[in-house]
């Protein structure tokens, strides 16, 4: 259902219980409340003029609004939609790509020079204020997906207490994000998080008296997982065959042992010896530890003898970056994590297209292909030309944080005290048990879905434990703590405001139809609706019914698929 909206360039969230029924206005007032979530409010409100002018391309309705920011955010609020239905999709993308990036290791630092002691759980703490409250939503939602995909993790016993060096990390893939993925893969190379990880750090040349080699670890996953892939793609992502009908390898052993040699002679920035520890600054070449023998890489590149570390580890990025596979590999799975699990052929062909030139000339401009898998016509209308097939499970991380942007989460004292979510969802930020993330891209359930060859790889963390703490975390947050009832709450819990549901609690219809469009993009299904308008129907406590139709909501497998 649609509605006339007040397309003011400048918009505030103040949850005072003023909205109409369906929840109509972002009001007009520029004055921020403490946790306001007013995430797109620019110019306007200092007083100046709006930099961004309203397109054509608006949405139809609300429905298509949310539906888009669920794809582009980290959950729809008032503010958001106001600004959305105001610009129209391409140029709100602009403006997305324009924010600059709200970064975690300066505030960490900042904690720790006032005499805090920090921990992981300041690091968990970040990530939810950055999902709920950050301006730059798109960037933010980016960078989660980027850390799915260039996995570093603290479960890793060598990060565990590098609090720093991993914030630096993911503060890495925020800058980048809309970079060049050139730029993006070699700073991800030379991040020492990365280099603890996959042992590029301290990683030196053979040794023929004691018998040692190069850690073959990095150089294995770089291609892998991070750039070309295992096999030899068609640029619509399909495999290419040989005259025997199978697939194509892209790289061997050989080829590991090439770029392992290649990327010899890195260690801590600004050490000259194993023993010196640095920073989270970018890992720096020690020419004594670099192999000068000739190498062979991949497609036969030959290295030959005396090059350095620096040149090498250049020609071997250069080489990844410009691989025929790195744009349908790469652009599939950012399709996944954005938009559907099952993007067409088509799909993943225009966006190895813009890969390979985003218009200019250049390839690997990620802003561009960013840009092109949000507005491309099947991310549009998908939902419509394929309801079977188009779609993803939303992970649960992106599950909580709808909910407390949607309903004004804000801590009850100042932290946002989700410290580990991988209790209750199977994930958290930069916490995955293996190199290979928390999900598989290529994951496809047993059952239904393998036998249609479907991928879901979020459904790969879905299991009887995780849909039962889900369901239990969920019920923390809306059924009991809130905002004027907020409980045994630590002072560390995150509530909700809900004094706009209350306002409209006494007709259900309305509750439902306000429910509906922040949390589903009014697409509840009538049985849906039907089951909740009985349920209502026995309630009569205000709260009870709010709460009541909220988690319902937010637990039926409607809310946890993406559209």
């Amino acid at each position: 259902m649609s509605h006339p909206h007040p397309h003011s360039p400048c918009v505030s969230d103040h949850r005072d219980g003023a909205a109409s029924a369906l929840g109509i206005a972002a009001l007009a007032a520029c004055s921020l409340a403490a946790f306001s979530l007013a995430a797109f409010s620019l110019a306007g409100c200092k007083g100046g003029s709006d930099p961004y002018q309203p397109g054509t391309d608006l949405p139809a309705n609300d429905g298509a609004a949310v539906r888009f920011l669920t794809a582009t955010t980290f959950g729809a609020t008032e503010p958001s939609i106001a600004r959305l239905e105001h610009l129209g999709y391409a140029t709100w993308v602009q403006e997305q790509l324009d924010q600059p990036p709200t970064l975690y290791r300066p505030p960490l630092e900042q904690r720790a020079a006032s005499g805090i002691s920090l921990s992981n759980n300041d690091r968990q703490e970040l990530f939810w204020r950055n999902a709920i409250l950050a301006r730059d939503q798109l960037r933010q939602r980016l960078a989660l997906a980027l850390s799915e995909i260039f996995v570093v993790s603290d479960v890793d016993s060598s990060l565990n207490s590098d609090y720093l060096v991993v914030l630096e990390y993911y503060d890495t893939l925020l800058r980048d994000g809309f970079g060049s993925y050139r730029q993006l893969l070699e700073d991800v190379t030379l991040s020492p998080a990365m280099g603890k990880y996959l042992g590029l750090l301290g990683n030196k040349k053979a040794d023929p008296v004691r018998h040692t080699r190069p850690d073959e670890n990095y150089a294995r996953e770089v291609m892998q997982l991070f750039s070309i892939g295992l096999v030899q793609l068609n640029q619509d992502g399909t495999p290419q065959l040989d005259g025997l009908g199978n697939t194509i390898p892209t790289y061997t052993q050989d080829d590991i042992q090439g770029l392992a040699a290649a990327f010899t002679g890195w260690h801590w920035h600004g050490a000259t010896t194993q023993s010196q520890v640095a920073s989270y600054l970018p890992m720096t070449a020690v020419e004594a530890w670099h192999s000068t023998d000739s190498k062979v890489i991949l497609d036969n590149t030959v290295f030959p003898a005396g090059g350095t570390a620096t040149a090498e580890l250049a020609a071997v990025l250069d080489h990844l970056a410009n691989h025929a596979n790195t744009g349908p590999f790469l652009g599939r799975q950012l399709i996944q994590r954005l938009v559907t699990s099952n993007p067409s052929l088509a799909y993943v062909a225009r966006i190895a297209a813009v890969w390979a030139n985003d218009g200019t000339g250049a390839r690997g401009n990620l802003g561009a292909v960013v840009r092109a898998i949000l507005l491309d016509d099947e991310a549009m209308h998908g939902a419509e030309n394929a309801p079977a097939t188009f779609g993803k499970l939303k992970e649960p991380l992106l599950r909580q944080a709808q909910i407390w942007r949607a309903f004004g989460g804000h801590p009850k004292v100042d932290q946002f005290g989700l410290y580990n979510p991988e209790q209750p969802f199977g994930e958290a930020m930069l916490r995955a048990d293996t190199v290979f993330n928390f999900f598989r891209p290529d994951h496809e359930p047993l059952g239904e879905l393998a036998a249609l060859d479907l991928q879901a790889p979020e459904f790969q963390i879905l299991n009887h434990s995780t849909i039962t703490r889900t369901a239990n975390q969920f019920n923390r947050c809306v059924v009991r703590w809130q905002v004027g009832n907020a409980g045994n709450a630590e002072d560390y819990s995150i509530l909700c405001d809900f004094r706009n549901e209350l306002a409209v609690a006494a007709d259900a219809n309305a509750l439902l139809a306000r429910l509906d469009r922040i949390l589903l993009a009014g697409s509840m299904p009538a049985s849906l609706q039907q089951i909740l308008l009985a349920h209502l129907a026995q309630v009569s406590d205000p709260l009870q019914r709010v709460q009541d139709a909220i988690w319902l909501i937010v637990t039926s497998p409607q809310y946890a698929v993406q559209k």
